[in-house]
């Protein structure tokens, strides 16, 4: 059963730093572009950054300069490292991890509330 299990959410205030971490379960992990979504109530989820196997990273706009992401093979765990974080980065955060070549799948987890507020 595929897993991916997010930790590292909490309440913190404006300008603090929080890391999310998500660790996959089996080989989901090394054959997948690894990413991080946010979703406010109401609104869609959104893009927050992606990173290929290969270790390329994209941002959304938003996060760019503030949001790091990279992932560890040897752990199987994709991490968002959040700077300056202001308050409409707060949402529930979901870890994903997606292939579209071969083998295709697309998996969730279960998501992980941020919160910044003084």
């Amino acid at each position: 059963q595929v897993q991916l299990v997010e930790s590292g959410g909490g309440l913190v205030q404006p300008g603090g730093s929080l890391r999310l971490s998500c660790a996959a379960s089996g080989s989901i992990f090394s054959g997948a572009a690894m990413g991080w979504y946010r979703q406010v109530p109401g609104l869609q989820r959104e893009l927050v950054a992606v990173i290929s196997r290969g270790g390329i990273a994209t941002y959304a706009d938003s996060v760019k300069g503030r949001f790091t992401i990279s992932r560890d093979y040897a752990k199987n765990t994709v991490y968002l490292q959040m700077n300056s974080l202001k308050p409409e980065d707060t949402a529930v955060y979901y870890c994903n991890a997606r292939r579209i070549i071969g083998a295709q799948y697309d998996y969730w987890g279960q998501g992980t509330q941020v919160t910044v507020s003084s």
